[in-house]
């Protein structure tokens, strides 16, 4: 059966709580990548497979309909701790740490083997994925917060893995309720291997 976890809400005990659900969410990042290299024998993977499908019952005896919301954290910030993208609650994320340069912004990134699409290099899809959300963020640093209306992808070269890269947006031109960005994800001395642009719509509900 499917339950909220009780909890005081924006009190320590909270916090305490999402830092070990965070805690968590890494340490499966970590088995993620293990399952993703591991050469184990048969037995073995039967074994932990056995092992994860208990673990898996614990967690599904108490659990919640929708990953984390956005929320307000301790220190005043907006956060989301299930973004696909960002979230530190959701094990599907790097997570990516971004960070706001006036009206634009950076991220340093490293992408695991779990990312692999051709072989050695980053799936396109989740090169997009980080481009669309850092597009996204640089609209909303520069005051024109909305949805993706139009995202165009420029695959220059392969996406390596397991290396630090650099990836940034800033935003370009606002019309009315629509706003452009432009993007790329590069190597640390700022060779552009994926570059991206992106149309994006604030709904009139988000507007004063």
């Amino acid at each position: 059966m499917t339950t909220e976890p009780t909890m005081t809400e924006g009190g320590p005990k909270s916090e305490e709580r999402l830092a070990a659900l965070c805690a968590l969410a890494g340490q499966t990042r970590e088995l993620m990548d293990a399952v993703a290299l591991s050469e184990a024998g048969q037995a073995e993977l039967v074994a932990v497979t056995a092992e994860l499908a208990a673990i898996t019952a614990r967690l599904n005896a108490v659990s919640r309909a929708t990953p984390q919301p956005f929320e307000i954290a301790p220190d005043g910030t907006l956060r989301h701790l299930g973004n696909a993208v960002t979230g530190a609650a959701n094990p599907h994320a790097l997570p990516l740490v971004v960070e706001r340069l006036g009206a634009g912004v950076r991220a340093e990134v490293t992408f695991r083997p779990l990312h692999e699409g051709p072989p050695s290099a980053v799936h396109g899809g989740i090169s997009a994925m980080i481009l669309d959300h850092l597009l996204g963020q640089a609209v909303a640093a520069a005051g024109s917060a909305g949805m993706t209306g139009t995202l165009s992808v420029r695959y220059g070269k392969p996406v390596p893995y397991g290396e630090p890269l650099v990836a940034t947006a800033e935003h370009t031109r606002s019309e009315g309720r629509k706003t452009w960005a432009a993007g790329r994800i590069a190597l640390p001395d700022g060779t552009a291997l994926v570059e991206a642009t992106g149309l994006f719509i604030t709904p009139s509900a988000w507007l004063p």
